[in-house]
């Protein structure tokens, strides 16, 4: 059995890509809220600070999602590569 490499990517990018816009977004409604996680997610991510703006949360989002697609690119790749023999 193979996996869709192209369903994973995207089922990868949206997933990432929209916990971090959730999360994003709620910390600019309830300003405690997902401090330490945006804090994780600017460690990882050259050029995006946590700081409540609409601008850093869109900065944010694209990095998630970039990164959401090559992660699942990467993990669908491995498994099919695997699973063949």
């Amino acid at each position: 059995m193979t996996l869709s490499i192209r369903a994973l990517t995207i089922t990868a990018a949206l997933l990432w890509g929209g916990a971090v816009l959730v999360g994003g977004l709620a910390n600019l409604i309830w300003p405690t809220y997902g401090v330490a996680f945006l804090q994780l997610v600017a460690s990882v991510y050259p050029g995006y600070h946590a700081t409540r703006s609409l601008g850093s949360v869109v900065v944010g989002t694209l990095y998630a999602l970039l990164d959401g697609a090559v992660c699942g690119w990467l993990v669908g790749w491995l498994y099919n590569r695997f699973a063949r023999g």
